[in-house]
């Protein structure tokens, strides 16, 4: 089975929740014969943002043009990005909530590979056809408050993002989901919070490895 791995949290473990979620993860699936494991670090690949340069490098590829050193960029990182998402049969995403939602970098992955006729398309009629429904997703999130309470549920637009798109437009069955949260608002009990929301992350891992 081949699993593709995406961190998008460059802060050290020591600080960083969903990066110790990360780490946890790679530790427990580490020598797992059935697994082809790659990772992809948002911040260490090289992905400029999506944006007007990309289009007009697609422009130049059909006329032929001669594509500048950030179109050449763009146009390298989104196959790569494609690439690694066809090849996967499940992909992992070690990601927290920032300002309520996910961080650039990771969204910038998305824009690479939200594309029609890539991930998704339309029927004569206009209908969506989700094109990754051979694919699996999980989810490890950590986010400092609670908003898995009914009132702060809307207000969080980064796990509801990722279900929305993976699961929602591109059609992978998400087979698990773990979620740290509140350390933050309750320091007295971070600890724990974390402790049993690390052993979540072995247990998800373990099914991993027993599915492939």
């Amino acid at each position: 089975m081949n699993v593709l791995v995406v961190k998008a949290n460059n802060r050290p473990a020591s600080e960083a929740i969903s990066s110790k979620m990360y780490e946890t993860f790679m530790q427990e699936i580490e020598g797992a014969e059935n697994l082809s494991v790659t990772t992809y670090d948002v911040f260490a690949e090289d992905t400029p943002y999506f944006g007007q340069e990309l289009f007009d490098a697609f422009g130049k590829v059909q006329s032929g043009a001669e594509l500048n050193d950030t179109e050449q960029r763009l146009l390298a990182a989104k196959q790569k990005a494609m690439d690694l998402l066809t090849a996967t049969d499940v992909v992992v995403f070690a990601f927290p909530l920032w300002n309520l939602t996910i961080p650039a970098k990771l969204q910038t992955f998305i824009d690479y590979v939200y594309a029609a006729g890539f991930a998704f398309k339309y029927d004569a009629e206009g209908n969506m056809i989700q094109l990754m429904t051979d694919k699996k997703a999980i989810f490890l999130n950590a986010r400092g408050g609670v908003y898995s309470a009914p009132e702060a549920a809307p207000m969080d637009m980064s796990l509801n993002y990722m279900r929305n798109v993976f699961g929602g437009i591109f059609g992978m069955e998400i087979i698990d989901e773990v979620i740290i949260e509140g350390h933050n608002a309750s320091p007295s009990e971070a600890a724990s919070i974390v402790e049993a929301g690390l052993a979540q992350v072995k247990e998800a891992a373990a099914r991993l490895k027993n599915q492939a």
